[in-house]
């Protein structure tokens, strides 16, 4: 296939992604896995999941970066841009327009039936992916006891970031349990620090506080409201009620829960404010994955770093399992939601190359409907 074509594939799958992909990171890994690994085979499942635990180690929104990986596989760096782009717009413009909405009437649209039926038919598209990845993740039975350790220390509330990393420690001592003999050659993920001290709320000013608050993110989007908290509500800049608005936009607009940047540099300083706001949050991102992406082929060829990804995939593999354990406690409360996690699993698991996005619709098409009973 032509480059162009190939510019066009990324830019058509991802920004289909960008409209439907519903439920935080995990669910936007389990429709991204679902197109690219098993519908497009743009790369294996090994590597799919390479890439994702290497992105659990920079900072970072999780899934765009890992729309950008998928992009750079297909397309080179003109596509890791371009899934970037396309993943993040339609997430803006649906922020955007609430934002406007929120400034004109001062609440929030009543969004809650369709969201009642569409977090039941994630779980379901997370249980699928994490299912398949973790097949492929636990390739032994010292993985498998990883994998488990993992799954409970996140249920049993220790920070993800700190997972990741400890377990990532954890693969490097049993590599040298092993090796004993082997030379260690390591490497500290790039951090980007900047200060911002403005007595007036400008757009640059804007751009600043949220460039910084993107390049030392890590972690799900979800970490993204203490950061902001530290960094606007406690100087004033933004009150904490309009904070907890964009915590709800975040919850009900599909894609990242970054764009919720975009509806935040809104209410402080109007369109050049979201625009500011939403090209400093991602920006790091963009620069992070365009220097790491080169270098992890590399790395899954060397033994050490292979142990390390290893040990990283299966705790990023029981990070899936957590939030899925999670969501299911608090999405499946009453018969409805049951029914519609069935019925979305059947249609996962049972159906051939069934769009996880239909599923999507699917899901809020039944909670619509049975929200009314």
């Amino acid at each position: 296939m032509k480059k162009e074509n190939r510019l066009k594939e990324v830019a058509s799958v991802f920004f289909k992604l960008g409209c439907f992909a519903f439920g935080g990171p995990a669910a936007h890994i389990a429709m991204m896995q679902e197109e690219v690994v098993h519908k497009r085979k743009w790369m294996t499942e090994q590597h799919f999941l390479d890439l994702m635990g290497a992105t659990n180690l920079i900072p970072g929104p999780n899934s765009t970066e890992m729309t950008m990986h998928c992009g750079h596989e297909r397309a080179g760096w003109k596509g890791l841009f371009v899934a970037g782009f396309c993943f993040i717009f339609p997430a803006v413009v649906i922020t955007g327009f609430f934002a406007w909405l929120y400034q004109q009437y001062g609440e929030l649209p009543n969004v809650k039936p369709i969201i009642y039926g569409i977090k039941p038919a994630v779980i379901a598209i997370i249980v699928m992916a994490g299912y398949k990845l973790g097949k492929k993740a636990i390739k032994n039975t010292e993985l498998a006891v990883l994998g488990a350790a993992a799954l409970a220390a996140c249920l049993l509330g220790v920070n993800e970031i700190l997972v990741i990393f400890s377990f990532g420690i954890i693969g490097l001592i049993l590599y040298y349990i092993k090796r004993s003999k082997s030379t260690l050659h390591s490497f500290l993920p790039l951090v980007l620090l900047q200060t911002v001290t403005p007595n007036t709320i400008n757009s640059f000013k804007i751009f600043l506080s949220f460039l910084k608050v993107g390049a030392i993110l890590y972690g799900s989007g979800y970490v993204l409201f203490a950061f902001l908290d530290t960094e606007l509500v406690a100087r004033g800049w933004l009150s904490r009620q309009v904070m907890i608005d964009a915590v709800a936009i975040g919850q009900i607009t599909p894609g990242p829960v970054l764009s919720t940047a975009t509806f935040i540099g809104w209410q402080m300083n109007g369109v050049t404010g979201a625009l500011a706001a939403t090209l400093g949050i991602f920006l790091p991102s963009f620069l992070f994955v365009w220097l790491l992406n080169p270098i992890i082929p590399k790395l899954s060829k060397s033994k050490l770093a292979r142990a390390i990804l290893d040990a990283v995939n299966v705790a990023a593999v029981a990070l899936i399992a957590a939030v899925c354990i999670e969501m299911s406690k608090e999405t499946l409360t009453d018969w409805r939601t049951i029914v519609i996690a069935i019925i979305s699993f059947v249609l996962v698991y049972f159906v051939k190359k069934f769009n996880s996005a239909y599923v999507v619709i699917i899901g809020a098409v039944l909670g619509y409907l049975l929200y009314l009973i």
